[in-house]
C-alpha cells in the first residue's frame, strides 16, 4: 500500500462536495475529488458503493484548517 499525503475529510453528494470546494478554495486550500462510481462506470464495472457520492481529500499539511472548513459548513447545514 503506498503512503499517501493526502487525506480523505468527507464524503457526500455532489452539492454539498461543491460548497466545501468551494469554501475551502477561498482558504487557499487545494483538495481532490474521488468520485468512485464515475470511475467504476467509467471503467465498465457499472456503480459503486455509495452511488452520487463523492469524497474530498486534502493535503496533510493543510489538515486542521480544511477539517475547520468542513465542521463549519456541516454545523450551518444543521441549522
Amino acid at each position: 500500500m503506498s503512503d499517501s499525503s493526502y487525506i480523505k475529510i468527507f464524503t457526500g453528494d455532489i452539492i454539498i462536495v461543491n460548497r466545501v470546494l468551494l469554501e475551502l478554495e477561498k482558504q487557499d486550500i487545494i483538495a481532490v475529488v474521488k468520485d468512485q462510481t464515475e470511475s467504476a462506470r467509467l471503467a465498465g464495472f457499472g456503480g459503486g458503493n455509495f452511488p452520487g457520492f463523492q469524497e474530498v481529500f486534502v493535503n496533510k499539511d493543510e489538515l486542521d484548517k480544511a477539517v475547520m472548513v468542513v465542521e463549519q459548513i456541516s454545523s450551518e447545514l444543521q441549522n
